[in-house]
C-alpha cells in the first residue's frame, strides 16, 4: 500500500497533479483513493464531480473524498466541544458564538491524519493520494504527530491530575465549568486513533511526499524551505513536479524573456533538488478539468514512470560510527546556518530550523554519550557524540 502526499505553494497546480496521479494509478488497476485536506477543496472541481466527506466513485478503481471537519466534531470531539461550549457560555458568549469558538483551530489537520490512518488500516486501498493544503499548513499537518505525542506523554497526565485535585475546590467557590473525566477520556480516545500515524507517514516504503513547483523564484524558495522542514520531521520527498513550463512550441518574441527565465529557474530546480527526480509538465493550453483531460496531463507528468513507485530513496536521519565518535546525521537540504539552533535536554536532541522545532528522542546508543560537535555539512546536520572519558 502506498500513500502519496502532494503539496506546494498555493496556486502551483498541486490539486491537478494529485488528481492526475490518482487517475493514472486507478487506470493501472490499483484501488485508489484521492482525498483533500485543503480547506479550500478544489479536488471536486478538478474531476468536475461532486465529492463529499465519504469516498465517492469518480472513475473505475478511483474514489474521491473531501474532508468536512464540522461533520467529524460530533463523532470524535463531541464531549470536548460540549465542555468548551459550557465554558464560553459561562464567560458570557452568545450560544451561537460559543459553538463557533468551540471549533479549535487546527482540527482540520488532526481529522485529516485520523482519516489517512483509518483508510490505511482498512486494507481497502492500494494507493492513497492526498491533496494537501499549501505548504505552511502541510508542515503543520505533518508535525502534529510529534506535537501531540509530546503533549499526551508529558502535559496530559499532569493536567488530568491537577484537574482532579482542584475540581472539588473550584466547585465550592466558583461556578466556572471544570472539565470532567469524560472530557479527558474523549481526548485520550481521539489521540489513540492517531496511534502509529507518524510511523506510517515516515515509512519510505509506504509514504512519499511530492513537491509541486512553478518556474518562479518565490515558489522555488518556498519549496526549498519546505524540503528542509519535511526532512526535519523525517518525511521523504521522492520527486519534484515542475509544473506550467512554457512549451517549446511558443515562439512569439513577447515570450522570449519568460522562456529564458523559465529555463534559468528550471536549472535551479534541477540543481537544487538533485538527486531527487524532477518531473516536468508544460503549461496546459486549456483547463485541467475532467477525467479525460487529467488523464492526458498525467501522461505529460509521468511519461513511462509508475506513479505509485518509490521514485527516490534517502535517509533523512541516520547514525554511524566514525572513529571514537557516533555521528547522528539529519538531512536538512537548503538549511541556513543562521536559522539553525541545536541543543540537548536529557534524552532529547532539540533542533530548530527557522520557526520549526523538533525534539528527537535519542537512541540508547547515544543517550550515554555527550555532544562534542555539531556541523552543517553537505546539506545535513552532523552531531558527534562521544563517551565521557570518566
Amino acid at each position: 500500500m502506498r500513500i502519496l502526499l502532494f503539496t506546494g505553494k498555493g496556486g502551483v497546480g498541486k490539486t491537478s497533479v494529485a488528481a492526475a496521479t490518482a487517475l493514472r494509478c486507478a487506470d493501472a488497476g490499483l484501488r485508489t483513493l484521492v482525498l483533500s485536506t485543503d480547506p479550500a477543496h478544489s479536488l471536486a472541481d478538478s474531476f468536475d464531480r461532486d465529492l463529499g466527506p465519504d469516498p465517492t466513485s469518480v472513475a473505475p478503481q478511483l474514489w474521491g473524498q473531501q474532508l468536512d471537519a464540522t461533520e467529524r466534531l460530533e463523532d470524535v470531539w463531541g464531549e470536548v466541544q460540549q465542555d468548551l461550549v459550557r465554558l464560553f457560555d459561562w464567560a458570557g458568549r452568545e450560544a451561537l458564538e460559543a459553538e463557533e469558538l468551540s471549533v479549535v483551530p487546527g482540527l482540520d489537520e488532526v481529522f485529516s491524519l485520523s482519516d489517512i490512518k483509518s483508510h490505511a488500516d482498512s486494507g481497502a486501498w492500494d494507493v492513497i493520494v492526498v491533496d494537501c493544503a499549501p505548504t505552511a499548513e502541510t508542515i503543520r499537518l505533518l508535525s502534529l504527530p510529534d506535537i501531540l505525542a509530546w503533549y499526551m506523554e508529558r502535559v496530559f497526565p499532569a493536567t488530568r491530575t491537577i484537574t482532579k485535585v482542584v475540581r472539588p475546590i473550584l466547585r465550592t467557590v466558583s461556578t466556572v465549568p471544570v472539565a470532567g473525566d469524560d472530557v479527558f477520556d474523549a481526548t485520550r480516545r481521539f489521540y489513540e486513533r492517531l496511534d502509529g500515524v507518524r510511523e506510517l507517514l515516515t515509512d519510505p516504503a509506504r509514504t512519499s511526499v511530492r513537491l509541486v513547483v512553478n518556474p518562479e523564484r518565490m515558489v522555488i524558495a518556498e519549496a526549498r524551505r519546505t524540503a528542509t522542514y519535511l526532512s526535519l520531521f523525517g518525511y521523504r520527498v521522492d520527486a519534484v513536479v515542475a509544473n506550467r513550463l512554457l512549451p517549446e512550441a511558443v515562439v512569439d518574441p513577447w515570450f522570449k524573456a519568460w522562456k529564458e527565465a523559465h529555463a534559468e529557474h528550471l536549472d535551479a530546480i534541477e540543481e537544487g533538488f538533485a538527486p531527487v527526480p524532477i518531473l516536468k509538465a508544460e503549461l496546459a493550453s486549456d483547463e485541467l478539468v475532467g477525467v479525460d483531460r487529467l488523464r492526458r496531463f498525467a501522461d505529460d507528468v509521468y511519461g513511462d514512470l509508475d506513479p505509485a513507485a518509490v521514485l527516490h530513496t534517502g535517509r533523512p536521519l541516520k547514525v554511524e560510527k566514525r572513529g571514537k565518535a557516533h555521528i547522528l546525521r539529519l538531512e536538512l537540504p537548503f538549511a541556513d546556518r543562521d536559522d539553525l539552533e541545536v541543543g540537548r535536554r536529557h534524552d532529547e536532541l532539540l533542533v530548530r530550523v527557522g520557526p520549526h522545532r523538533r525534539a528527537i528522542l535519542l537512541p540508547d546508543s547515544l543517550r550515554r554519550r555527550h555532544v562534542v560537535s555539531a556541523n552543517l555539512r553537505d546539506d545535513g546536520l552532523e552531531i558527534a557524540f562521544e563517551e565521557d572519558d570518566r
